[in-house]
Parts: structure tokens; sequence; C-alpha cells
């Protein structure tokens, strides 16, 4: 788990520093947010626009991601074609670290040509591309403050965390059609995938990923969920990655996730002064500090 500000970068969790700083695993759905972003800022589909298929029936991209749709994604992921989608991916921070000369810190990587498994595996389960939480969570900070793609970074005192200043890597090219993806997050979160992480009063935005990849000596259960919150006061990024057996899914991730946001919103975190929220945060601090 990592939980960062969405308005500086700055990480205040990190649960599994082995797992969160490495070179990364298969991004599964959550990569639908990266396709879904670069397809409205290419014109291929636009806000509320109705995309029909075989069947009639219809997605918008709001349903889409709501319900995780992998034929819709699949036909943006054609209409976009690999190299768009790589441009876009890499514009977004995927293939570069997302840090500020933290420690540790691997790099996750995006392919310099098409999966074997084609575009249509790569926009809907991310095959062959490799994330790390901490790029997914910078990419849905940018997504929570407007477009500002932020570097994360680790103060290691309190006088650091003090005088941190954001480090700002780049715009999000296409930030005019956050609030379409924005909107994604929200159903997803009230009806669709992410149910498990709504919380009473707060409107908790997210998307979720499940699928599997192979690892020595067989296959390993993904299950990712990218939020954050919206509401009065301060607003987090919490990325949950789980790997292990079947019961590793999204929908999982998204439940600790929404725990968490209830947890802070019981103690008032979100509106506490900042010297008072220090002492609110202390329960995940102590729990797994950086």
């Amino acid at each position: 788990m990592v939980v960062a500000d969405t308005s500086n970068g700055r990480l205040l969790t990190v649960v599994n520093q082995k797992l969160a700083f490495a070179s990364g695993y298969m991004p599964c759905s959550t990569i639908k947010l990266v396709v879904g972003l670069a397809a409205l800022n290419e014109g291929i589909v636009s806000p509320g626009k109705k995309v029909w298929f075989e069947g009639y029936w219809f997605m918008t991209m709001v349903e889409g991601l709501a319900i995780s749709n992998n034929v819709y994604f699949e036909h943006l992921g054609e209409e976009l074609g690999f190299e768009r989608f790589k441009r876009y991916a890499n514009l977004f921070g995927f293939g570069e670290k997302a840090g500020w000369r933290i420690p540790g810190e691997q790099l996750g990587k995006f392919p310099e040509e098409e999966h074997g498994g084609g575009i249509a595996r790569m926009t809907t389960f991310g095959d062959g591309i490799s994330v790390n939480p901490l790029q997914l969570a910078a990419f849905v900070s940018a997504v929570a403050n407007g477009g500002t793609l932020h570097y994360l970074q680790a103060p290691a005192t309190p006088q650091e965390a003090a005088d941190l200043k954001a480090k700002e890597r780049r715009r999000l090219p296409g930030g005019r059609w956050l609030p379409e993806l924005r909107a994604g997050m929200i159903e997803a979160v009230k009806r669709g995938t992410g149910r498990k992480a709504r919380t009473a009063g707060r409107p908790i935005l997210g998307k979720t990923g499940t699928c599997s990849q192979y690892h020595r000596p067989g296959r390993t259960q993904l299950g990712w969920f990218a939020s954050y919150n919206e509401g009065e006061g301060k607003r987090l990024a919490i990325v949950v990655l789980l790997r292990g057996g079947p019961m590793m899914f999204g929908p999982r991730a998204a439940e600790i996730a929404g725990n968490i946001y209830k947890t802070l919103s019981r103690q008032n975190y979100f509106t506490a002064d900042p010297a008072d929220r220090q002492v609110v945060s202390l329960g995940l601090e102590r729990c797994c500090p950086l």
C-alpha cells in the first residue's frame, strides 16, 4: 500500500516497501485509466459518446470504467494503436521512476514494441507492462489535483517534511478531459467494481484491477485498487496491490483502501489542522514507516 498527498507528492505511508519499490507487476485493469485519458485527448471518444458494438449494445467512457468493460477498452486500444498508447503512458509517468531520489526504488518498465498478446490485451490487462504502486500513486494524484504530475518524495525527518516543496515533472496531456475520467472512477466506487471502497460522507474515486501474472513456478493472482478521496480538507491517493492466491483481486484491494479512508474519516484526519493531522496519522506510521 502507498499513501501520498495529492497536492505535493509527499509519501505518507508505504506498507511493504519491497513490493512497492519493485520493478513492478502487470497493472491489470488500472491501465484503463491511461487508455481512457489518451483516447479522450486523441478524439477517439468524447464525453458521453456511445460506442456501439455487435449485438446492438453500447458503452460510454463512464460506464466502461465503472464496470471495467474489456470489450470497450479493447476497441479504444485498437483505435489508439501501440505507438500512441506508449507515448501517452510515458507522458503519464509509466516507464520512468516516480520518486525523487527514493532509495531502493526500481524502474517500472514499459515495452518498446507491442507485446505478444497484442494491443487489445495491453490496453485491457496491461500485458507486457510492469507498474509499481509508486507510479500509480503519482498518476492518480495528478488526476486528483487537476493534471500536475509530481515526483513522489519521502522526507526522512520532521524538518524535511516541514520544508518539503512539490517537484513538478510535467502537466498531463489531456487535462481538460479529467472530469470524464473522474466520473468513471466515481461510478466504479458507487456501483461498480470498486464499490467495497464506499465511505459514508466522503466521495472516493477509484479503479480496480484483477489479473494473473506468470512467475516461476506458477501464476500469481494480482489485485489492484488505485484511488483518491474528494471532499473538504486533505486529499490522499491510496494505491493497494495484493498478490498471491485466488483471493487476491481488485474488489478486495478496494475494501482495504475503503477501510483506511473510513478510519481516517472517523479520526477527522482530512479536516484536522496540519499539526493535529500528524498525530491522527500515527496509526499507519507505526505500522509501516518509511
